[in-house]
């Protein structure tokens, strides 16, 4: 017998099954109903993305990976490791492999993009969405000229920081819409909410500052405002 046997099969009443069917409940298991791209298909529909949503949503991230490789962002780390994860972040690996210590940071980017698109309640969720993503991808451009790279260096402690990779900007920006998503599906729900949505800002900061001495918010501090204090504690 198969593991999803249960004995003979119930007989249901019409309307019962009616209802069933058009939940789902009754496809097998491996009915393309219950595929992951059927899965995440609906998933797309809740959000109300379309085709066009995407379209322009994928088409802003290419235009933005072009720029960054006209202006000489290389395509990976020149090391030739094709390892997709680098936790220094001091060293020449940072922001050069797909994920690193800071796509937590560009989460939270996400995380208060979410907040930020709530001051246009006549976009819709799925523009939203798209919103968050043509913000990182702005973010990616600003971050990546030779003004933010030099403040980056002379004030932080990214003395060897010299821009991001562009598969590494590609995943800045899918982790940013990755917390986008996030957020909507966490305040959206009655018994987690707005508590749980701080609760997950303050869970990344500490998390990076406990793991790699620096977080979204120190960044901004370095940049704006430089503290001595701060790198020299970040460089101990």
């Amino acid at each position: 017998a198969s593991f999803f046997d249960t004995g003979p099969p119930r007989r249901f009443p019409a309307f019962a099954a009616q209802a069933a069917e058009r939940s789902g409940s009754l496809c097998p298991v491996n009915s393309p109903v219950n595929s992951p791209e059927e899965r995440l298909a609906r998933f797309g529909k809740t959000l109300g993305l379309e085709r066009r949503h995407l379209a322009t949503g994928l088409g802003i991230t290419a235009l933005t990976l072009l720029i960054l490789k006209t202006i000489g962002r290389p395509w990976w780390c020149a090391c030739g490791s094709f390892i997709p994860w680098s936790s220094d972040i001091n060293g020449s690996h940072n922001s050069q492999h797909f994920i690193d210590p800071y796509s937590v940071s560009h989460f939270e980017h996400g995380l208060l993009f979410f907040a930020f698109l709530l001051l246009f309640p006549r976009l819709s969720l799925a523009w939203r969405t798209v919103g968050a993503a043509t913000l990182e991808c702005g973010w990616e451009l600003l971050e990546n000229s030779s003004f933010i790279i030099d403040r980056y260096r002379a004030a932080t402690i990214s003395s060897d920081y010299y821009g991001d990779a562009v598969m590494n900007s590609l995943s800045d920006v899918i982790f940013a819409t990755l917390g986008f998503v996030f957020s909507w599906l966490v305040v959206r729900n009655i018994k987690l909410g707005w508590p749980a949505w701080w609760a997950t800002i303050a869970l990344c900061e500490l998390g990076l500052i406990f793991t790699v001495k620096d977080s979204l918010a120190i960044n901004v501090i370095m940049l704006a405002h430089p503290i001595d204090a701060i790198r020299v504690w970040q460089a101990g």
